[in-house]
Formats: structure tokens, sequence, C-alpha cells
């Protein structure tokens, strides 16, 4: 009740503009529904990995990668291509320090979230070493994980992992390099508190790095290690 009362005040004082285009905003969202029918969803894809297919499958299947090389996490729930208007908030994120985008990709993946996910007992948004914390003055992860705790009523946990290699950017890399450039890049500081835990991220490309933190989760204790990201590549 408390929070409804919050939410109305703040809208009446504050109320919702569309990041995309200055419009008038819906649902106490920063985005009007034209705008929001940009958004490119991602309905059919694998239940591990969450890459994007074709065709509608039949029931929950894994794409071939999956099948000859499982990763370290047990699903991924990722509502969005990484294209469009998706694409542009992340960016304007990560890049340009639009922190308001963050608050709206929480409060979009909730959405989502609270329909197709199974709850997890923490959130574990996915750490940056210390140096590119520095350099970046903030974690993009962090910073979507915070609604995303706001809305599902589901802890945070900043402290149980560290990124104790600084790793090389992965965006150039073969897939055979990403995992060779990420092998013991986490550190986690065990035994953990919770059986099973989300991480938390903005994008996922190849699933490398998200792979290679649940595996440390995992050989920490946890039982089950999901993904949330706002998008998949």
């Amino acid at each position: 009740m408390v929070n409804n009362w919050l939410d109305i005040i703040q809208n009446y004082l504050l109320p919702p503009t569309c990041i995309l285009c200055g419009n008038q905003g819906q649902a106490s969202r920063d985005i009007c529904q034209p705008c929001a029918a940009l958004l490119v969803t991602n309905p059919y894809c694998c239940y591990r990995c969450g890459i994007p297919f074709v065709h509608a499958p039949t029931g929950p299947i894994l794409c071939g990668d999956c099948q000859k090389r499982m990763p370290g996490f047990d699903e991924t729930h990722a509502p969005f291509k990484h294209q469009s208007v998706i694409r542009f908030l992340i960016s304007g994120l990560k890049f340009r320090r639009q922190f308001k985008n963050a608050r709206l990709l929480g409060l979009l993946m909730a959405d989502y979230l609270k329909i197709s996910a199974e709850m997890p007992d923490c959130l574990v948004p996915v750490p940056l070493h210390p140096r590119r914390y520095r350099e970046r003055g903030f974690n993009q992860s962090i910073e979507i994980a915070r609604t995303l705790s706001r809305e599902l009523a589901i802890p945070i946990d900043l402290d149980c992992c560290i990124r104790s290699r600084n790793t090389p950017h992965q965006i150039d890399l073969p897939a055979k390099e990403r995992r060779k450039n990420m092998r013991n890049a986490f550190t986690v500081n065990g035994p953990l508190r919770f059986d099973h835990i989300a991480i938390v991220d903005d994008v996922m490309t190849t699933g490398t790095t998200v792979s290679e933190l649940a595996r440390a989760l995992k050989k920490a204790g946890a039982a089950r290690v999901d993904v949330w990201v706002c998008a998949r590549a």
C-alpha cells in the first residue's frame, strides 16, 4: 500500500515521459505505447541460453550449441532481442550514463519475469573489475538489478563475488578465445547463503561471461543459477 501511494505521488509530481520521443509515458513507464510497440521481443528461443529461434518450437528445446557444449547456467530469460529500441536504451545507459534507462529496462524486464520466471533467492549483477569500474564510474548491471530487486522483492548480493581478472574486451574475440579469456575471471566469497541465484546483465552475446560466473557460483555451493538479461544478441 505504501509503495502504491509513493507511485501515485511520484506520477503526479513527475509524470512519466517517454525517453524515446518525449510524449507522455504509460503505466508509470518512461515509454509511450507507440514506442513500446517497437520493442523487438524474443518469444521463441533456447530455454538454456536464450538464443532466438527462427521458427516457434513445439516445446522447450535446446539449441545446437547448448547440446554440444552445455553452459554453466541452467536457464536464460531474455525478453528482448538486442535490436532497435532496446539496443538504444542499453547503449545510452552503458556509454552515455543515461541512468533513467536502467529504471525503464528493469521495469520492462520485471513485467516479463513476473509471468515467465521462477523467482530466485537473490540477484547477482555481473561484477566489473575494480579498474574497469573506476574508469566507467558505475556498473550498468547493478543499476538494472536495483529496479528488479525493488519490483520483485528479491535481495541483491553485491559482495559474494568479484571480478578478479581484468579481462580484455570480448567483442572482437571468437568463441574459443572468449572462453579462454574468461577462464577463472571470477572469485566467489563462499560458502554462499543462497541456493537459487539469478545473474543479472544488460545483454548476452555468446554467454561466455555469465557461463563462467555461473560455474564459479555453483562451485561455491549454488544449486541453480539462471541468467536474467534485458536482451539477447
